[in-house]
């Protein structure tokens, strides 16, 4: 999906494809064919560098949004956790999409606490019968998703959403961080 690009972007745009015909016209002046080539190809990668890089800060400054009301809920019988809150888009522009990263951490990560009693040991009848392959599959101590929470959110609009990830049942205290991007 293509993000929105403002005035700003096509302005950006603008100027580097300007500045670039720029350099090839003066290149087209030397007699010299190496140097002419040359010149165009590093006018090219820089002027296509320093476009990535005003695009990236034009879009952390014209796409803001802000999570509100986030709740989460555990569903025990269902190994599942709910995240739900509400989305708003406090910029001035349009937002193609926006992303919410969730990530749950085991206790053992999070305190910096890394016994050995903090991970994973599984038991039981099962474990008895495991063959050596299978005893020796960790289970992972951070889980991280991303989910889409909202697309095309107007400027000063808001949204209300809901996302639900798998819980594993192995976690014991779980701290969790999120993060929300807008593209």
């Amino acid at each position: 999906m293509m993000t929105y690009f403002t005035i700003w972007h096509y302005l950006v745009a603008a100027i580097v494809t300007l500045l670039f015909f720029l350099v090839v016209i003066i290149a087209m002046q030397n007699t010299n064919k190496k140097l002419r080539v040359s010149m165009i190809f590093s006018a090219f990668i820089s002027l296509l560098l320093v476009g990535a890089f005003l695009m990236m800060a034009l879009d952390k400054y014209t796409k803001k949004v802000k999570i509100s009301s986030l709740k989460n809920k555990r569903i025990l019988s269902l190994e599942q956790i709910q995240y739900s809150g509400i989305v708003r888009n406090v910029g001035n522009y349009t937002i193609g999409k926006v992303e919410l990263e969730i990530k749950l951490v085991n206790k053992g990560h999070v305190t910096g606490n890394v016994k050995g009693g903090n991970f994973y040991n599984p038991s039981g009848f099962g474990e008895f019968f495991a063959t050596a392959t299978q005893k020796k599959k960790n289970k992972p101590q951070p889980l991280l998703m991303t989910f889409v929470i909202a697309k095309n959110l107007e400027a000063g609009k808001a949204k209300s959403f809901k996302v639900t990830l798998p819980y594993p049942g192995y976690f014991r205290s779980t701290a969790d961080f999120t993060r929300v991007f807008a593209h």
